[in-house]
């Protein structure tokens, strides 16, 4: 978000429910984010489960994690299931999506987003944002991929760029924790954002 609409964002709603989500972002503090869902269109799909860690002082505070389940109606198949492992019955019992996005912001505050093609994310919370809030998620992202490519670019400029998940993760010598489930998968965004702040992108 352009800092001039953070500012005007501040100056109209300052002082109300949203306030700390319209604060500075604090300096080194990262949330790993991700969300499972029914499937890939933002248009039609519903969010199943979201989870995010705090990433800061070097560590992954799992302690600190956010983590819920969440209802939806929609039916969905077996090759949903397949790839995260929730069951329609499960998904029933979760909580309303409404009361999962509104605890998610308050304990997110102004903090950095951080994610693996976060985009596709952030565009399946943006509605439920929206109408919470009035207006779209101020927080500054950093997606992943973004900078695994910006740093092969670097290495090699004319080589070709590897954004695949598992080749990030084996190339930092990260073990996936729980693929394909949203807690497993923030959890593994934001150790690859560690090690790659500590040591770069390895030489090939």
């Amino acid at each position: 978000m352009h800092p001039l609409n953070r500012w005007w964002l501040r100056r109209r709603h300052g002082a109300g429910e949203w306030a700390a989500l319209l604060q500075a972002a604090p300096a080194g503090t990262w949330v790993s984010l991700d969300l499972e869902t029914t499937g890939m269109d933002p248009a039609r799909d519903h969010i199943l489960s979201l989870a995010a860690v705090p990433v800061r002082d070097g560590k992954v505070w799992l302690s600190e994690r956010f983590e819920r389940r969440v209802h939806t109606g929609r039916r969905f198949g077996i090759e949903s299931i397949r790839y995260h492992y929730i069951t329609p019955d499960e998904a029933s019992a979760g909580e309303p999506i409404t009361d999962v996005v509104r605890d998610f912001l308050h304990w997110l505050d102004g903090r950095r987003l951080l994610g693996y093609y976060i985009g596709f994310d952030l565009d399946m919370l943006a509605p439920h944002v929206r109408a919470l809030t009035g207006f779209d998620l101020p927080n500054p992202v950093i997606d992943l991929g973004d900078e695994v490519a910006a740093r092969q670019r670097r290495r090699r400029p004319d080589g070709p760029v590897k954004l695949d998940f598992d080749h990030i993760t084996t190339t930092l010598g990260i073990p996936a924790m729980a693929r394909h489930s949203a807690l497993g998968d923030a959890v593994t965004v934001g150790l690859c954002w560690l090690a790659l702040q500590r040591k770069g992108w390895p030489a090939d």
